[in-house]
């Protein structure tokens, strides 16, 4: 049996380099002067620009090694060095200012990262944030990191999968059935076909990767107060409850529909592992109040793990040194936690 330390730290996780002119290059940085000195911590390497990685270290005054690598040689140089695969594109925009031209290799990145996970040199992808605008400008099909990840497990792994996004903290983990979309769209788009999908999805990751035994899923209502009996919209009712019945004679443990504004107290959370919520803001708002920096995007239902931090690109910031590290962290540690089997991760 491969002893679970050694594998670790012969195994990096992969980083995306995100939005370069974002905060994902500086809160790269600060992760590995975080992580480097504790075996213990999570070693990764980046896909990325070196020279401009070197810059930004440089120019913020961090003394942070930066060197050219492969995955292979990453684990060697992680203790004294952050480890750079190069991107083999130079960045073109500026902290906050970000250009169209590096769509391209941001989009590489990421590509590149899954092929390392899929080849077996790295347990599991972590992705910087990116911005859907840029990337659209440049032509970029898909609506944001989800979707393009389920077509990469398609191309790479053979395998159709449909991705379902998971904002988890130790405080709490939210589901969006429909993320981004208006909300007008909402009602139309929900089905019992899909919260039954999304409700398999997740109680099969909730129990197979993060290691909780038969886990308890809340679903929130649509409406106020869950519809009111009907009084105010019908969907609890004709969509959500029949998604609940198939859910249950599967021996999924599921609730709902909740009034989804009595769901996210101190008391409602001992009651459920995770919430299903119906539109994306219903989601992510209690758990951005909650566990703004500590919160973790996951994505469920693919053949690899991937979290990501829990915040956009910040270009507001970028390259001023204010960036925050605290839910990359999380992140890197959620993915080792999950790639190496250190579950429960949910008690």
């Amino acid at each position: 049996m491969i002893d679970a330390k050694r594998e670790r730290l012969e195994r990096p996780l992969a980083l995306t380099s995100g939005d370069p002119s974002g905060i994902g290059p500086e809160i790269a940085l600060r992760a590995w002067l975080a992580t480097h000195a504790d075996a213990a911590s999570p070693g990764f390497f980046i896909v990325a620009d070196p020279a401009h990685l070197s810059d930004l270290a440089r120019d913020l005054g961090w003394n942070i090694p930066v060197v050219e690598t492969d995955p292979a040689g990453a684990p060697a140089l992680f203790g004294r060095a952050l480890p750079v695969v190069p991107s083999q594109q130079r960045v073109m925009g500026k902290p906050g200012r970000p250009d169209p031209g590096d769509a391209a290799a941001t989009i590489a990145s990421i590509e590149r990262c899954v092929e390392y996970v899929r080849a077996g040199l790295a347990p599991a992808l972590v992705t910087n944030p990116i911005s859907k605008e840029v990337l659209h400008r440049a032509g970029f099909a898909h609506p944001g990191h989800t979707e393009f990840l389920a077509e990469l497990a398609l191309r790479l792994f053979g395998e159709t999968r449909r991705p379902v996004m998971m904002l988890w903290s130790q405080d709490l983990a939210v589901v969006p059935a429909t993320i981004h979309v208006p909300l007008k769209d909402v009602p139309g788009l929900l089905t019992s076909a899909l919260l039954v999908e999304t409700g398999r999805i997740v109680a099969h990751d909730l129990e197979h990767r993060f290691g909780l035994k038969s886990p308890r899923l809340a679903f929130a209502g649509l409406n106020p107060h869950a519809g009111e009996g009907g009084d105010m919209g019908r969907e609890d009712i004709d969509i959500i409850k029949p998604a609940l019945a198939e859910l249950a004679r599967d021996g999924i443990i599921v609730s709902g529909p909740h009034p989804a504004d009595t769901l996210f107290h101190a008391e409602a959370r001992k009651r459920y592992d995770a919430v299903i919520a119906m539109y994306h803001d219903q989601a992510l708002i209690p758990i951005k109040t909650l566990a703004f920096d500590q919160a973790v995007n996951v994505t469920l239902g693919l053949p690899f793990i991937r979290t990501s931090p829990d915040h956009g690109t910040a270009f507001d910031i970028a390259g001023k040194g204010l960036a925050d590290p605290t839910s990359l962290l999380a992140a890197l540690r959620l993915a080792q936690r999950l790639a190496f089997a250190e579950c429960p991760v949910i008690s």
